[in-house]
């Protein structure tokens, strides 16, 4: 398993801890809350037209910890989208790479424009070889008198 593979997972791991964390918090904060307006009930302080007190109460934890689960959850996004990145950019890393060899390997001179050649240098022509030496050659004839 690749390195940002087991790092996400971590990540997912985490997240849903978080998640779950926050809302086993919730549920013992909500019973902590309602104790008193429990107790107070019960002594008859508060009737029924002012039980709607603990309804904005227990709301109010709602909206606190689902803030939290929606942070959690963004932050989570955040963090997959960065991996997500990552991936991407050693891909495309990968594939540059070779573009990237060949570029760097050394090219021949391009040839001059036909305007711009010099003239080529003549090169001395190759001596052709010696003919083979006749047999003897015959001797001149005497000048005539």
């Amino acid at each position: 398993m690749k390195k940002l593979q087991r790092l996400e997972l971590l990540k997912d791991f985490i997240q849903e801890a978080v998640d779950r964390g926050a809302t086993s918090v919730q549920a013992v904060h909500q019973y902590i809350a309602d104790l008193p307006f429990e107790a107070l009930e019960q002594t008859g302080l508060i009737d029924a037209e002012k039980s709607a007190l603990r309804q904005k109460h227990r709301q109010t934890i709602g909206v606190v910890y689902d803030a939290i689960r929606r942070i959690n959850r963004d932050i989570g996004q955040l963090i997959s989208d960065q991996f997500e990145n990552l991936e991407e950019s050693k891909i495309a890393a990968s594939r540059i790479a070779p573009a990237q060899a060949a570029a760097a390997a050394p090219r021949p001179a391009p040839m001059p424009a036909a305007a711009d050649r010099k003239p080529a240098a003549k090169k001395p022509a190759a001596k052709k070889a010696a003919a083979k030496k006749r047999a003897a050659r015959k001797p001149a004839a005497p000048p005539a008198d």
